[in-house]
């Protein structure tokens, strides 16, 4: 065995112990240094250690050291045989080097330690959110440090090396989650969830490869691997090595560990801040509790809403019914992509919003068009627009993937599907952003979907959209509302174009030269390029509201051309963009408008209290997202017979 590493801090051949509990022993003539001085070991500088190298270990009486198969008290050498040559120690070239640069050797030394240290006391601190971030933030004095000083300080050498380990892979999980709740409260406005929250990975996966293309992103996928098992390695080897330089200076580390606890008790009970930050910090004891404890309440929860989902307080009521006051009416639920009341209320994008709100209000208008508007919050925040399509449709508070997967299961009433069991309607969906099965359709009551593959386009994808918003609704024209029906039929439009990046952007082109979408094929050339936009807030936010003006020109320009008196509009959106672009701490509240000529259909909604016109007041009346169905069911004369489990 060496005399050590450079700082006698991880010089240690495997299996063999060292520390103040390790038994010391040489061979003969090679533990001593050239002056005759005998090696290094507990007690001694550590840093004095790499200036003398030595080829073999052994005892002070000069046997060689006993191992597995040796009698301890037997000869190794025969009598009259010559000696054995000593044999090259495993890191010999080190404690060379560290022989001829000792000085080198023990800056390098302190140097790893220190770094091992910041790497340590960093991920403790760090806050699980992006805006927690700042300098003051890490130069806290962690608990759980001086905790696990504490342990590692008792515990003999093997049993504190593995539980270092052990700490070290278990605090670079928690970092791993950490940094998942920070990018879901920066896109989605929430925490990430260990149970359900996995398979959002691959769409996220999906949306960069949309945006930035599948040689970035396959890069960054793999960069990102790499990172975190770097991660993983790093602290476990950081803690390993720390718990090494605790037990060579025991006696110091003990009354340090002593201090440090006194001062972390005394700081946080009396609420010592840095700059408005706890000294004391609990930073990975937090995470790992509020982990846990998200883990135990999504368990209890998938049992709940379960129950939940079989009450329905329509779903007895027989079909004749049904919404009989839209008997003879096209009626069409239309969600625009990440319509947020930001969009109408943040200082950099309303004032465009705004205006188009009331240029196509009047427009409307003037072709006998009459509106209403009021508020929704809705189930998600920043992404995972199904969650807000399905509470909106069902009735029920779909808030995470669970609750998703359990109402897509059940035979709970959708409000599409009440068209289709009242027997008065067709039911078609026409929806650009699906590219692949879609088993939801039964559940939604759709006779018929026209996914991306269905439409005929033939331009250019703008990023994560597959067809611009107006090209989609020519086609629903073409395909579904302007053809003959022997009844009126319900439809479920999905609007695509306002889905970040918002980079690049379509634009409005004459109704009549849309074709296969080949038009399209300059803009999406002249555009923005998504990497352009992601990188930058400013523009982000104003490319978000630049993309809502043109999905809600597009929407009611459709209407405007192509609208009957029977055509009765709902749209509204799924969710807020996400949080570097709506802040940190907006609202989860979206738009929602009822539009139609025959003012019989606005009279039913007389007592909501909606606000005229496309843009809703800011005091106008806000509701939980999932209370829209019943009220939209009663206002237009189902009568309720409710349905129990």
């Amino acid at each position: 065995m060496p005399a050590g590493d450079a700082g006698g801090d991880a010089g240690a051949e495997p299996g063999a112990d060292s520390g103040p509990e390790a038994e010391t022993s040489r061979a003969p003539g090679a533990g001593t240094d050239p002056e005759g001085a005998p090696e290094s070991g507990p007690g001694t500088d550590p840093d004095a250690e790499a200036a003398h190298p030595s080829a073999a270990e052994t005892d002070p009486e000069g046997t060689p050291e006993s191992g597995p198969g040796t009698d301890p008290d037997a000869d190794p050498t025969p009598e009259g045989a010559p000696d054995a040559p000593a044999t090259a120690p495993r890191f010999a070239r080190l404690t060379r080097w560290q022989a001829e640069h000792p000085q080198g050797a023990r800056v390098l030394s302190r140097t790893v330690t220190v770094l091992a240290a910041v790497l340590v006391v960093c991920t403790l601190v760090m806050p699980a959110t992006i805006v927690g971030l700042g300098p003051a933030t890490f130069f806290r004095l962690p608990g759980e440090a001086i905790v696990g000083a504490a342990v590692l300080l008792a515990l003999p050498r093997r049993p504190r090396i593995a539980l270092a380990a052990a700490g070290g892979v278990a605090l670079a999980a928690l970092t791993v989650l950490n940094w998942l709740d920070m990018g879901f409260r920066q896109y989605l406005g929430r925490t990430f969830n260990l149970v359900l929250d996995w398979s959002l990975l691959g769409d996220a996966q999906s949306y960069l490869e949309d945006s930035l293309g599948r040689t970035a992103t396959l890069a960054a996928t793999a960069g990102l691997i790499v990172l975190v098992l770097l991660l993983f390695a790093a602290l476990a080897y950081a803690v390993v090595r720390l718990s090494d330089v605790l037990a060579r200076h025991s006696a110091t580390a003990t009354r340090g560990t002593l201090i440090a606890g006194v001062v972390w008790i005394t700081c946080s009970s009396f609420g010592v801040q840095l700059a408005g930050v706890p000294l004391a910090a609990d930073s990975a004891a937090v995470t790992l509790q509020s982990q846990t404890e998200r883990v135990s309440n999504t368990l209890k929860d998938e049992a709940a809403f379960r129950k939940v989902a079989k009450v329905d307080a329509f779903g007895a009521t027989p079909p004749d019914q049904l919404v009989p006051d839209l008997r003879g009416k096209d009626v069409i639920f239309t969600f625009i992509e990440s319509y947020g009341r930001s969009a109408i209320e943040d200082p950099i994008m309303a004032p465009g919003v705004d205006r188009t709100l009331a240029v196509r209000t009047e427009a409307l208008q003037k072709a006998g068009y009459h509106a209403r508007s009021g508020w929704l919050t809705s189930a998600t925040y920043g992404g995972s627009s199904w969650l807000g399509h399905s509470t909106t449709l069902s009735g029920l508070w779909v808030s995470n993937q669970q609750r998703y997967r359990t109402v897509m299961a059940s035979d709970h009433l959708s409000l599409t599907k009440v068209f289709k069991k009242s027997g008065a309607w067709d039911t078609v969906g026409v929806m650009p952003g699906i590219q692949k099965s879609w088993p939801e359709q039964s559940f939604f009551g759709l006779e018929k979907v026209y996914n991306a593959f269905e439409l005929g386009y033939k331009g250019p994808k703008f990023s994560w959209s597959t067809m611009p918003d107006q090209y989609t609704l020519e086609q629903f024209q073409q395909r579904v509302h302007g053809r003959k029906h022997d009844k009126p039929v319900m439809s479920e439009v999905i609007l695509t174009s306002s889905h970040q990046p918002w980079g690049p952007i379509p634009k409005m082109v004459g109704w009549d030269e849309l074709g296969d979408g080949s038009v399209f094929k300059g803009i999406e050339a002249a555009g923005n390029k998504p990497a352009d936009v992601i990188a930058d807030t400013t523009k982000s936010r104003q490319e978000y509201g630049k993309s809502i003006q043109y999905s809600v020109t597009a929407l009611t320009e459709w209407l405007e051309r192509y609208g009957t008196k029977d055509t009765v509009l709902v749209f509204l959106g799924d969710h807020q963009p996400i949080a570097r672009v709506s802040g940190n701490h907006a609202s989860r509240d979206v738009p929602v408008s009822i539009v139609a000529k025959d003012p019989k259909v606005l009279d039913r909604i007389g007592d909501w209290g909606w606000t005229d016109g496309l843009r809703p007041a800011h005091d106008a009346p806000v509701w939980k997202m999932n209370l829209f169905r019943d009220r939209f069911l009663t206002a237009y004369g189902s009568t309720p017979h409710p349905k129990k489990g």
